[in-house]
């Protein structure tokens, strides 16, 4: 019979969540020994851009409610980029990054300009896309020392150019999408060659406040839905690491009752065997505005 195995995957999408959050889950994981990889927006933070999302993104404005948004993540964070100015994330908080890594943990590039990459990327020209990446992975490389292996795109939004700029950079493994098992992706007729370890559980902010589910019983959730093989949950710096964390120790413990190993998604990279090739495409899953990556059917 085969393990339930959990690889985690953590967003770091604004200057609070890399503050405050991301100390607090390092806190946390050392407790139960859990390694993950942390994903990090390296520029600016928009965040305060994203209100945008109300007048173009069918249910953003419910799911924010719903979420409770703004406490979560504080009406500074929801002010940069509009009446505040957008603060840089990376260059103001290096040890972050540093400590992140030096703790066995892996580090990767999420984005330069979330709310930039999250909102306009279909928009972008390929060297508008290149030079997005390209500035988060000077940043990255600035901080640590050697270059990136991995990113994962900031809300699963991805394109054909934005994976034929990761081709080019020479990565590991992305984590872009939404899926069920690694894969090579396939995009519009065109072949990439930068292995996928798609999110297979929902998020915390798609599920809470749906059917029951709070913060006080999402582990329990959770723990239904984790099947034998490798599961990927995404969680965020600024959830986990702060407004729920008490839900994500709860749900380490029983993790660790369970006998529910975690592991990053590096070692799951290392564990994939034979991969298909599958279609990515782009569209809507339940309890998240706008449209995100999707695994779709495998192609010869």
């Amino acid at each position: 019979m085969a393990d339930k195995i959990v690889a985690l995957k953590v967003d770091v999408d604004t200057y609070a969540g890399t503050r405050d959050g991301v100390p607090a889950l390092l806190e946390d994981m050392a407790r139960f020994g859990v390694p993950a990889t942390f994903y990090f927006s390296l520029g600016p933070d928009n965040s305060g851009k994203a209100v945008r999302r109300i007048f173009t993104r069918k249910g953003f404005l419910k799911k924010m409610l719903r979420t409770k948004a703004p406490s979560a993540y504080g009406i500074k964070t929801m002010l940069y980029g509009t009446l505040l100015p957008a603060p840089m994330i990376a260059a103001s908080f290096p040890g972050v990054l540093r400590e992140t890594e030096q703790r066995g943990h892996e580090v990767g590039i999420h984005c330069w300009d979330h709310v930039k990459w999250h909102d306009y990327l279909p928009w972008f020209p390929k060297h508008l896309t290149a030079l997005e990446l390209g500035l988060a992975g000077a940043q990255f490389e600035e901080i640590l020392g050697h270059r990136a292996a991995t990113t994962a795109a900031p809300g699963w939004t991805v394109s054909p150019d934005s994976l034929e700029v990761q081709d080019a950079m020479g990565l590991c493994y992305c984590s872009d999408g939404r899926g069920t098992h690694p894969f090579y992706p396939v995009m519009d007729g065109r072949r990439f060659r930068t292995l996928q370890i798609p999110t297979t559980l929902p998020t915390a902010d798609e599920i809470l406040g749906e059917n029951g589910v709070t913060p006080e019983n999402i582990h329990d959730y959770y723990l239904a839905q984790v099947k034998e093989g490798l599961n990927v949950l995404t969680i965020h710096a600024e959830l986990e690491g702060g407004a729920i964390r008490a839900s994500f120790v709860r749900l380490l413990e029983r993790f660790a009752a369970e006998g529910i190993r975690c592991i990053t998604l590096g070692e799951a990279a290392r564990r994939v065997s034979s991969v298909p090739a599958c279609r990515l495409f782009m569209g809507e899953i339940p309890g998240r505005a706008g449209k995100v990556a999707i695994q779709g059917e495998q192609v010869p």
